[in-house]
């Protein structure tokens, strides 16, 4: 992949690859582990920058199998993504914790709240005692860099979450949501968050955008395709599989 082709991360300044390698196949059991680190670090000998994964992603195997593979020279050609689940602040910080030692490095590039999916997650992280002053800490700590959260749910419950993010004074670096051909007939992830996230500017991460490969069963567009709609969009990274 050309440098040229890298994309901005919002207001981080930092340049990532358009397309983000999927975390959770990583450590699917028809994967085997040689097989994964192969994927990982053909990814990015081609250019792939961004890595996606998440604490719990078949039982930690996939964080486990990323921090093999980025072995060797290659965790500094990579940018790291993962997410944790807890939202009360001792659970964070476990789970952090935990992350930081299956990808074996001592910094996390971007850390995100996975699948805020209710109204009440948001109020939930942004307590005193809730995952985002885990993270708030660790970042001042130096062993994150950027936090984010992802949702694929409901595009109102984004846009709540960062109206709550706001009354806390509080800014994302990145927001993962669903982008698809599909995602205009139905809760418009796109139409209704997109503008929002690119007024404030902040790092937009694409996912779903083969809908883990049902629209591909319509017949009606190929995987190119699917991909090429998301990368039209104002995205920094599409994260696929």
């Amino acid at each position: 992949m050309d440098s040229t082709q890298y994309r901005l991360l919002g207001k981080t300044g930092e340049r990532v690859s358009p397309i983000g390698l999927g975390g959770w196949h990583l450590g699917l059991p028809t994967v085997t582990e040689k097989l994964s680190l192969r994927i990982v670090r053909s990814a990015i000998d081609r250019g792939l920058t961004f890595m996606d994964n998440s604490w719990d992603y078949n039982d930690g195997a996939s964080e486990i199998r990323l921090g093999k593979a980025l072995r060797d020279g290659y965790r500094e050609k990579a940018f790291v993504m993962t997410k944790i689940d807890g939202r009360s602040k001792q659970e964070a910080t476990g789970q952090r914790s935990e992350s930081l030692r299956r990808l074996r490095t001592d910094r996390i590039d971007l850390f995100q709240r996975h699948e805020v999916i209710r109204f009440e997650d948001p109020h939930r992280i942004f307590d005193p005692e809730g995952a985002n002053a885990a993270l708030v800490e660790a970042r001042t700590a130096g062993k994150l860099r950027y936090i984010g959260f992802t949702g694929h749910k409901d595009p109102h419950i984004h846009l709540h979450t960062l109206e709550v993010a706001k009354e806390h004074g509080f800014d994302f670096d990145t927001v993962q949501m669903p982008l698809n051909v599909m995602d205009a007939h139905y809760r418009s992830f796109e139409k209704l968050v997109l503008p929002n996230l690119v007024k404030q500017n902040i790092g937009v991460l694409g996912m779903k955008s083969m809908a883990n490969g049902i629209i591909l069963k319509s017949g009606t567009v190929t995987a190119a395709e699917c991909l090429q709609y998301a990368l039209t969009l104002p995205t920094s990274v599409v994260i696929t599989g």
